[in-house]
């Protein structure tokens, strides 16, 4: 009978290799891991870069839009500021207007006193031909006045009734009445001014009619 052959090992397995013994691992060399690195830094900056820019440009606009809209208001509150200023202003240059136009009136009708009556005697005798009389109410104190100046004015009008003038110390100074048959002219002062304060308001008000010193008629 054969026998079998027995296994022998060079190897002792109790003694490993000690690391520095094992050949050395091929590794990326370092010129390219230096390229590498410098690729991926720039990459990570440019990415930050861009990101940033992108943050930078938001917070602009949102920057310019914020500005924009406070100018907006800022504006609109100087430009309502400036209308309420010139109406303020056009509202005390009429009123002052007006006060000196008053007294201005005032200052004329004492100088004058019979001055309003003239324009309305000449008037109303133009149209009053073939009326039977014409009734003069004035203040007293220029009642002989204003019968001169009736009696003139009847020699140049178509007027040949009878004239009546009446000192009324009802009537203030520059006021009168005429009164014919069917009917008559009034100039009172008060009424004129009430109407010239009408008028003066309602322009104001943004009405803007006009301003007519005309006087009252009835």
């Amino acid at each position: 009978m054969a026998s079998h052959a027995r296994f022998t090992f060079d190897l002792d397995l109790g003694q490993r290799p000690s690391p520095s013994a094992m050949p050395p691992r091929a590794g990326l060399p370092e010129d390219l891991v230096a390229r590498l690195v410098a690729e991926a830094r720039e990459e990570g900056y440019a990415e930050g870069f861009a990101a940033g820019a992108q943050d930078a440009a938001a917070m602009a606009a949102q920057t310019l839009a914020a500005a924009a809209a406070t100018l907006a208001t800022r504006t609109a509150e100087m430009a309502a500021a400036l209308d309420d200023a010139t109406a303020v202003s056009h509202r005390e240059a009429v009123e002052l207007a007006a006060s000196i136009g008053r007294k201005l009136a005032l200052q004329l009708l004492a100088r004058e006193p019979q001055a309003e009556l003239e324009g309305l005697i000449a008037e109303c005798m133009a149209n009053l031909e073939g009326a039977p009389h014409l009734v003069i109410r004035c203040h007293p104190d220029i009642a002989d006045g204003v019968r001169d100046i009736a009696t003139t004015h009847m020699a140049t009008s178509g007027f040949s009734g009878r004239l009546i003038v009446m000192g009324d110390p009802e009537q203030r100074l520059g006021d009168g009445r005429l009164e014919w048959v069917d009917g008559g002219l009034v100039r009172n002062l008060d009424a004129i001014s009430d109407d010239i304060d009408r008028r003066i308001a309602a322009y104001l008000d943004g009405g803007h009619p006009p301003i007519s010193h005309e006087e009252s008629h009835s």
